[in-house]
């Protein structure tokens, strides 16, 4: 080449050229030769722990294999002292022959235990058996003191076991005996599993079982026991180390410690190193691979990880989502159900019984329909705060529905505790809660379930404490109820009671009774309430105020009231001159076609809709605004009277008042019952009457049983009135005759006292 074409450093297109080849070459060698740097540590890092996770995984596999000796030392020592034999000629009546053949020598010889030793109730020893020598009946005093420390721990006595490790699987109890104890123990100036099992009565748990004789049974660590775990594990080398001595280089020392950090054995073997020969393998694959991978790698990898983090916080956050109540945070009832399982495993393997408590709260729907769905699940909120704070770190609380909760505790299953509990729980849902500016006061009722090792699942026990969550509301709610065998009868009394109503509505089996309604003199009759009667045939009269709420659970009352306002509408053909009320509950009313159905009645019947009364309760109302006022209007149209019953008892809002076309109040009982003692029931009656002549409604009162009662409502401005004192519920004949002749009904006697 001729000298007009080389080209030299200095040439600009040759440091342009360079330039930019090193502006390439030097970060992509960087980062490659960082990458095989850092592949090169990583090998040797991953080879040093390798070796370390190896010696992890051999000191963990020993671990085990110590643990799994003492099991089957105790299962060994359990199999003879739970026998029937054992009860009978160890416990009942102690039999050295039988002893001597089935206990000790049974250990000794088929299952290789080294010391064998029996105690009676008071501690004495009664049998002993060093290696296949059993030692004479009559010189027994063989008392070592370790043994004497486990023999305390059976009994429940206070005993010194920080020199020893516990390797039972099952929870110590709080007090009292115990059934079994298993441990690790020098004994004798050598390291050995001691198990020792009681002998007891399978009458009394073992907690109480103070005169059982116990079977301990000691097994040495020594050569035998060591090369077995040797050849099974294939640790090689394994061997009981001397004390003191040091480790020769390549081998390790492990050395098992009590609690209190006295030696119990020194173990030693050659570890295996899977690191080197990781290291002779992986070395030149990587040499040849990472040239042209690093890069890549790095990148792919960094972009997994990246998406493997967002795809388990994605997880995480959809399990937690379908496991957990989104408006309270508590477990939903998916989680509470599998928790349930859990512990009823739990009981049947431990035989500590837990309890359920199953939590509705009362007149929580009545919040939420006054006061708005966000009161209502800021109320949820404010419950679940005071429940997780009222119940123990271990108790799990759940939410599985609207107004239903439901806490697992571990109390066990005393019943005084169990219902010291319920209250407790009942008493914080209780107290007042400050949401909104409103102060809400609730209620709960609780059914409580025993978790034992009788439940047969999960089903069963949510049964049991939701018939003892129905025995706490029917028995006047905010209280707590414990499930008993009793209410399984009471269920079963409920549904014949109910088949049965059943029939009586098909075969026209009820009557009906007619109390007079009354104008403000008390001697003329307006009209009459039709009041439901069942006269069982086996049982004799049922109280409505025991079938009428069977009837609204089962879904009876639908019919049943459809049966009512038709023979209502077929008696009351008779009394052209009075008015007919009858009751409607909430059930019936909300109904899509109940209109539709009175409706078709008064044409069926031809009963004048003017006479017609329907009475319903501020129940009707709650949460039903909008329907309830298309019923009420249609029925208006018809030309139907409508009364408000038991005003004052409920909310008694003026809304409901204001917006639906009552025609009639009726002041409940209560109040009346009361104007003679009480001040302000006086006021009230005074209000209501006051209230519905400014809205120009009529105002009935009920339960007027007193000529002072009558006297007071009079001058107060009732309309209208009914109770015992002008006639007690009667038979349409018995109205009938009443009619025809008034003057035989009239009320003479006067008034001897008014209230305040």
């Amino acid at each position: 080449m001729s000298p007009a074409h080389s080209r030299t450093p200095d040439d600009p297109q040759y440091t342009n050229w360079d330039r930019a080849r090193l502006s390439v070459v030097v970060p992509v060698g960087v980062i490659v030769a960082v990458a095989i740097v850092c592949i090169v540590v990583a090998v040797l890092s991953s080879a040093q722990r390798a070796d370390e996770v190896a010696l992890a995984q051999e000191r963990q596999l020993l671990s085990n294999a110590l643990q799994n000796v003492g099991h089957r030392v105790l299962r060994e020592t359990d199999s003879v002292a739970s026998s029937q034999g054992a009860f009978e000629h160890i416990r009942q009546k102690f039999d050295p022959a039988w002893v001597e053949e089935r206990a000790g020598a049974w250990l000794a010889t088929y299952f290789q235990h080294d010391l064998v030793l029996i105690f009676d109730k008071t501690d004495r020893p009664i049998y002993s058996r060093l290696g296949r020598v059993a030692a004479d009946p009559n010189a027994l005093d063989f008392r070592p003191p370790e043994i004497m420390a486990v023999l305390d721990t059976v009994r429940g006595r206070a005993s010194n076991n920080a020199n020893a490790i516990r390797l039972s699987d099952q929870p110590a109890p709080d007090a009292g005996a115990r059934p079994n104890v298993l441990e690790l123990r020098r004994i004798m100036g050598q390291p050995a599993v001691v198990a020792a099992v009681a002998i007891g009565d399978g009458r009394l748990a073992a907690a109480y079982d103070t005169e059982a004789p116990v079977l301990i049974s000691v097994k040495f660590i020594g050569p035998q026991v060591i090369n077995a775990t040797s050849s099974h594990l294939g640790l090689n080398n394994l061997r009981i180390a001397d004390s003191g001595s040091p480790v020769p280089e390549g081998d390790y020392g492990y050395q098992v410690t009590a609690p209190d950090g006295s030696r119990i054995v020194d173990l030693a073997w050659t570890p295996k190193q899977p690191g080197a020969e990781i290291v002779r393998n992986v070395v030149p694959f990587i040499a040849v691979a990472l040239a042209g991978f690093a890069l890549l790698g790095a990148f792919v990898l960094r972009y997994m990880r990246r998406t493997a983090v967002a795809i388990a916080a994605g997880e995480n956050r959809l399990r937690h989502l379908a496991l957990h109540d989104p408006l309270c945070g508590l477990p939903n009832r998916i989680f509470f159900s599998e928790r349930l399982e859990a512990v009823i495993d739990e009981v049947a393997a431990t035989g500590v019984p837990a309890a359920l408590f199953y939590i509705d709260l009362d007149h929580f729907k009545d919040v939420n329909d006054t006061l708005g769905h966000p009161v209502g699940d800021e109320l949820i909120r404010n419950v679940t705060l005071r429940l997780s704070h009222t119940l123990r770190g271990g108790d799990l609380v759940a939410r599985l529905g609207g107004d239903e909760f439901a806490v697992l505790s571990s109390i066990g299953g005393d019943s005084a505790m169990l219902m010291a509990l319920g209250q407790r729980l009942i008493s914080t849902i209780c107290a007042p809660y400050g949401i909104a500016g409103q102060n809400i006061v609730i209620g709960a009722s609780i059914g409580i379930a025993v978790i034992d090792k009788n439940c047969a699942g999960a089903p069963d026990v949510m049964r049991y404490a939701d018939m003892a969550l129905y025995r706490a509301k029917n028995e006047g709610r905010n209280r707590a109820c414990i499930y008993d065998n009793a209410m399984d009868a009471d269920l079963s009394n409920r549904k014949l009671l109910e088949g049965d109503l059943r029939e009586a509505i098909q075969k026209n089996q009820l009557r009906l009774l007619y109390q007079p309604i009354v104008d403000k003199s008390g001697n003329v009759m307006l009209g009459v309430e039709a009041l439901c009667r069942w006269t069982h045939p086996t049982r004799g009269e049922i109280s409505p105020a025991e079938f009428i709420p069977l009837a609204e659970n089962s879904g009876l009352i639908v019919e049943l009231g459809a049966w009512v306002l038709r023979k209502a509408m077929m008696d009351g053909l008779a009394w052209p001159s009075l008015t007919v009320a009858v009751n409607v509950s909430a059930l019936q009313f909300r109904r899509a076609d109940f209109a539709e159905l009175v409706e078709r009645t008064l044409t069926e019947t031809g009963f004048d809709p003017a006479r017609l009364e329907l009475e319903i309760t501020e129940s009707v109302l709650i949460g039903n605004f909008d329907t309830a006022e298309a019923s009420m209007l249609r029925l208006k149209a018809l030309g139907v009277q409508l009364a408000l019953d038991d005003f004052g008892t409920g909310y008694s809002s003026l809304l409901y008042l204001r917006r639906f076309p009552f025609n009639k109040l009726k002041i409940d009982r209560s109040f009346v019952l009361s104007i003679e003692k009480a001040a302000d029931a006086a006021a009230i009656v005074h209000a209501v009457v006051s209230l519905g002549r400014g809205l120009g409604m009529k105002v009935t009162a009920e339960g007027v049983e007193t000529a002072d009662q009558h006297l007071f409502l009079r001058a107060a401005g009732v309309h209208q009135m009914q109770g015992y004192r002008f006639g007690r519920p009667t038979t349409a004949d018995r109205i009938t005759a009443r009619l025809a002749s008034p003057e035989d009904y009239r009320n003479s006697d006067q008034p001897s006292s008014l209230a305040g």
